[in-house]
């Protein structure tokens, strides 16, 4: 069990920080590199949103098993 807590907590917390550098960019607010094709593209902020979220539970159920 203490595996699966460990890995669930990883891919959480790698989950929350991809998250937050799409709605970053995606915003503009983050523009790196310059040529990327998601800088000031809100669609991308919006699926960081869902992924940040989506590693936040990660992270509190990796915390509550």
């Amino acid at each position: 069990m203490r595996i699966i807590r460990m890995a669930l907590l990883i891919v959480g917390v790698l989950a929350a920080v991809i998250g937050l550098v799409w709605i970053g960019q995606g915003t503009g607010y983050f523009p790196y590199p310059r040529t990327s094709f998601m800088i000031d593209q809100m669609p991308w902020a919006y699926r960081g949103i869902v992924l940040a979220i989506a590693g936040l539970l990660a992270i509190v159920v990796s915390r509550r098993i």
